[in-house]
């Protein structure tokens, strides 16, 4: 298999891979080969950079020891690395190439993503750069547990100490950039819907679907909201509009994201998102590497105090907050979208029926005289139904929300490792809970009431989906297609 042109994020080191093929059978997209006992490879074009693969492998050489083998379910398995045991320096060498401090003493998974823990280290420590940093919703609800606290511990206000405390500027928040996609990907939907123009329309939050959509089906791409997600949109806003507010260059401003998802690596080197005129995410870290800096620092996390995050860009609702967990971005739009359709208050928040666990939900939403049709897809595995029902005409959805990993975001590829299925789900069951706790315990609750965003719209935007929001909040998808795939019409046809 030809390597690709591009760093393919996810990677299976071969020298600690044992072969017991969990990652494949993981593998929402079936991207990952070989056989039983060998090396497994992944098929970069196939691959959507999820993540699952580098959450369930357990294949590692064990940092700890002045010589390392693979292991896997805590037996020794040293034949799966070549030449059985290597020396100190080459475990060094793999933790550099990983974009890991050498202060980070964890084991190496064969199952990894391209690290960028060191670059931002670098850039932290360079004068004349304005850097800016923003979490997305799941960060909040488990980097505690890097530092051995509960699991879904809520920690907005240590991770915003923490964030100072190694370097940045201004700490802003992916959930401003949720609320912003509320806005525009609500009124999107109001006006296809309104007009009866392609639909069904699919959320375009997570990069992990949007590559799958542009490559299993891109005559369907249509049917994406052309909003971009809320990283994309805060980071475009904050070269811009942030530029503006802190009185510096944009060329001068050094813009990192801490998130989840592995894909998130992929979205931000997109070259397409530029609108800001310089690249307008810089760099993506996940949970993990957040972890590795604030531990190369010796920051004690449990001990830090609350501290709030940077006004007006760090400003959120409990809409903003739901993005975190499957369903919340379609519960976010409908708390907002109910209530610019009627005019009328939405009679209860908490929308039970768009909630729930991995596979698809449907239900029936009225709003005002309009009933509209809604699906929640969470793991892309369970995504092909719903794309052929689309493709032949059939699928009978107005809206439908699609992630990628089983639980939304907080199962993300970029969150802390758990070894065994057991405490993952214990894992998934707290750091949901917490973000709805979060979103219940805040002073508001619905996107359009947050004042941030007002202000946004009141001194630059104007309205959504007006010229600036297009310029700035906007994209298109393209084709990934290989030229000797069947289409997805015609596969239905077959």
């Amino acid at each position: 298999m030809p390597s690709p042109s591009y760093d393919p994020i996810i990677h299976i080191d071969e020298q600690l891979c044992t072969g017991c093929k969990r990652c494949a059978f993981v593998c929402p997209v079936g991207a990952i080969h070989g056989d039983a006992g060998s090396p497994q490879t992944i098929d970069a074009d196939r691959c959507v950079i999820c993540g699952q693969c580098v959450q369930v492998c357990t294949a590692f050489a064990a940092d700890y020891s002045e010589d390392y083998a693979a292991e896997s379910a805590g037996e020794s398995a040293g034949s799966g690395l070549a030449g059985g045991f290597e020396a100190r320096e080459r475990l060094a060498a793999k933790r550099a190439l990983r974009g890991m401090p050498a202060s980070v003493r964890e084991p190496l998974f064969a199952a990894y993503s391209t690290g960028h823990a060191l670059e931002v280290r670098q850039m932290l420590g360079r004068p004349g750069l304005h850097k800016v940093v923003q979490c997305a919703p799941a960060i909040r609800v488990s980097l505690a547990e890097e530092f051995g606290l509960p699991l879904g511990t809520l920690t907005p206000g240590k991770m915003a100490a923490a964030l100072r405390r190694i370097g940045f500027d201004r700490i802003y928040d992916t959930n401003f950039g949720a609320d912003l996609t509320v806005m525009e990907e609500g009124t999107e939907l109001i006006r296809r819907v309104l007009d009866g123009e392609r639909l069904p329309m699919f959320t375009s939050c997570c990069p992990a679907w949007v590559k799958h959509a542009e490559t299993a089906a891109p005559e369907l791409l249509d049917h994406l909201s052309s909003c971009k997600s809320p990283m994309q949109m805060a980071g475009a806003l904050f070269k811009t509009y942030g530029a503006e507010l802190a009185g510096v260059n944009p060329a001068d401003i050094y813009s990192v994201a801490v998130m989840p998802c592995t894909c998130k690596k992929f979205e931000c080197a997109r070259p397409e998102m530029q609108a800001s005129g310089y690249r307008d995410v810089d760099v993506v870290i996940t949970t993990r590497e957040l972890a590795y800096l604030i531990k190369d620092r010796g920051i004690d996390f449990a001990a830090l105090p609350d501290e709030p995050f940077d006004a007006p860009l760090g400003e959120y609702s409990g809409a903003g907050t739901i993005f975190g967990v499957t369903g919340g971005v379609m519960e976010a739009a409908i708390r907002t979208g109910y209530e610019l359709l009627t005019q009328q208050e939405i009679p209860r928040l908490q929308l039970d029926f768009v909630r729930g666990e991995e596979g698809i939900r449907t239900a029936d939403v009225q709003v005002g005289e309009l009933e509209l049709k809604v699906a929640v897809v969470a793991g892309l595995q369970h995504v092909g139904p719903v794309l052929r029902a689309v493709a032949d005409g059939t699928c009978p959805y107005h809206f439908i929300e699609v992630m990628a990993c089983p639980a939304g975001c907080i199962s993300g590829g970029g969150q802390p490792k758990l070894l065994t299925e057991q405490m993952r789900e214990l894992a998934i069951r707290a750091r949901k809970s917490a973000v709805y706790r979060h979103d219940a315990g805040l002073p508001v609750r619905k996107a359009h009431e947050n004042p941030g965003i007002k202000k946004l719209y009141e001194d630059v935007l104007g309205e959504p989906l007006g010229s600036v929001s297009h310029h700035l909040l906007h994209t298109h998808f393209k084709s990934r297609r290989k030229p000797e795939e069947v289409s997805l019409k015609e596969e239905v046809k077959l």
